[in-house]
């Protein structure tokens, strides 16, 4: 059974930095690419970004550049660092297990993922 649990949430002002953090259960958290998804009221969930098995990272469009993902296989943890955050990042954020691919980026391509953390932005 694995379980994701996401951490580091909260409301913080546009421009501002947070760190979100997802712990992991399972012996073979290595062997999986991890992702970070969000959804905002309303809206479809959208994917963020992913970090393959081997550390190779893929992101969204609007999210390039600002930010980072990163993966520490010895603490079965995956981490989100997003800078100068804007309204428009206002979601609730998922991390999740990728099942098939190297670097999966639709919802389906996932198997495992954990409650939320909501994140609030304001301008």
């Amino acid at each position: 059974q694995v379980q994701l649990v996401e951490s580091g949430g909260g409301l913080v002002q546009a421009g501002a930095s947070l760190r979100l953090s997802c712990a992991a259960t399972g012996r073979t958290f290595s062997s999986y690419a991890m992702g970070w998804f969000r959804q905002a009221p309303g809206k479809e969930r959208e994917f963020v970004a992913v970090v393959s098995w081997s550390g190779t990272t893929y992101y969204a469009d609007s999210v390039k550049g600002r930010f980072t993902i990163s993966r520490d296989n010895a603490k079965n943890r995956v981490y989100l660092q997003m800078n100068s955050l804007k309204p428009e990042d206002t979601a609730v954020y998922y991390c999740a297990r990728g099942r098939i691919g190297t670097l999966p980026s639709e919802p389906y391509e996932y198997d495992y993922w954990g409650q939320g953390t909501q994140v609030t932005v304001s301008s």
